[in-house]
């Protein structure tokens, strides 16, 4: 199970340096690694509605952390920022609520080098600043929220540079040395306190409101599925047979092409064995042509296939609340944190929700994403947190997200 000791949403000044310093520096790396393959220039990059260039997510991470915390924004509103920027078109460049998604691939940015200079001067201004700034959780409000900020896009920079094939070094994949067996757990239910009660450390807007929702009793997967379990499902016909798909699942499905998940390859060779024998798997993995180990979780999955793959194992995805639940539990042998779990949850808002500082990171979402919970490889420890709302469109595979079911 992940750790939650060093969560940021109530880390202290000195602790929040550290994070912020660690963080920037992923961040850099992950640039790095794009630049190496020629990506730093966003004409060489696909322009894919998953993923930014990498120049403009470089540029975007610092913006973030000097309107919030530098330029003392209030809110995301374009007016609720104090106008003295370090650059002059930096609001014009990466402000995502004036920059539509097409127009990234043809700003005038500058240079890598002038970016990374900018990156530099924006965290060594904020920490300056940290160093100077009291304890209270409204003082440290912007400094966790640009942390946080940071490391979401963190994960999906990595995300990105696995969905245009670019080779990272080890440390940056952080991949699970090792996967747990699975085995079912009953819980009895009851009544459960969900979402984050303001006022005593960070919360994402989405948490709140707490409120008393009943969880009847259910049973749970205490692993994820695995690349075997899934294999089994795929060597059954599981992406011909359309009786296992929704309408919606079916549509996506004619528009994938897709008989596997994404990144598997059929392989003669040395792969994991599905269930005909004649057949093997291998994916890639940044990059590389790797061995599919059956017993690692299953990755890169829509909502649709876990919706189906559940339909022709009759079994079922967990709400979040019930996700919650288990994961709060303390349950020795529920396991998380290796893949964001998709539940079976639209995304929409607690009752008595508002929007936060952040205008846009929840509610133009609402209705259309749905919830994942836990977190994944590629998430910073400090991030995970059992109340955390993950949320994506059901068709998005690129992320690094699994599933694990329930009984009937």
């Amino acid at each position: 199970m992940r750790s939650l000791h060093a969560s940021f949403r109530h880390a202290r000044p000195e602790q929040l340096a550290e994070a912020l310093q660690h963080a920037r520096a992923h961040t850099l790396a992950l640039f790095e690694c794009a630049a190496a393959a020629g990506l730093d220039a966003a004409i060489r990059v696909p322009q894919l509605r998953s993923l930014n260039p990498p120049l403009w997510e470089l540029g975007r991470a610092a913006w973030f952390a000097e309107w919030f915390v530098l330029r003392e924004a209030t809110s995301s509103h374009p007016a609720d920022a104090e106008p003295n920027a370090l650059l002059s078109k930096g609001d014009d460049w990466f402000d995502a609520n004036t920059v539509p998604h097409a127009a990234r691939w043809n700003l005038d940015l500058p240079s890598p080098g002038a970016l990374k200079t900018y990156c530099h001067e924006v965290l060594d201004r904020v920490l300056d600043q940290l160093s100077r700034c009291g304890g209270s959780d409204t003082e440290l409000y912007p400094y966790r929220l640009a942390l946080a900020h940071e490391d979401m896009q963190g994960e999906a920079m990595l995300s990105s540079l696995q969905t245009l094939g670019v080779p990272v070094p080890p440390e940056l994949a952080r991949d699970e040395p090792s996967w747990p067996q699975q085995s079912e757990i009953g819980f009895p239910g009851g009544t459960l306190q969900m979402g984050s009660q303001g006022g005593g450390g960070f919360v994402f807007d989405n948490e709140l409101q707490p409120h008393a929702c009943y969880v009847p009793p259910f049973r749970i997967d205490s692993a994820l599925v695995s690349n075997a379990q899934y294999a089994d499902f795929v060597a059954d016909g599981g992406y011909e047979r359309r009786q296992f798909w929704s309408a919606a699942g079916n549509a996506w499905l004619m528009r994938q092409e897709r008989s596997a998940p994404r990144y598997w390859q059929r392989d003669a060779g040395d792969g994991m064995r599905g269930r005909a024998q004649d057949i093997f798997w291998r994916t890639m993995r940044f990059g590389h042509l790797a061995t599919l180990a059956g017993p690692e979780p299953v990755r890169h999955i829509s909502l649709f296939e876990a919706q189906a793959y559940c339909a022709w194992a009759e079994r079922r995805l967990p709400t979040e609340a019930e996700w919650e639940y288990a994961a709060l539990s303390g349950h020795p042998a529920f396991r998380w944190g290796s893949l964001w779990e998709w539940t079976a949850t639209p995304f929409e808002p607690y009752p008595g929700f508002a929007a936060g500082p952040w205008r846009e990171y929840s509610a133009p979402h609402f209705a259309t994403h749905q919830v994942l919970r836990g977190a994944s490889f590629a998430t910073p420890s400090r991030l995970g947190s059992a109340r955390f709302r993950n949320f994506h469109l059901p068709g998005r595979d690129d992320i690094f997200a699994g599933l694990r079911t329930c009984s009937w």
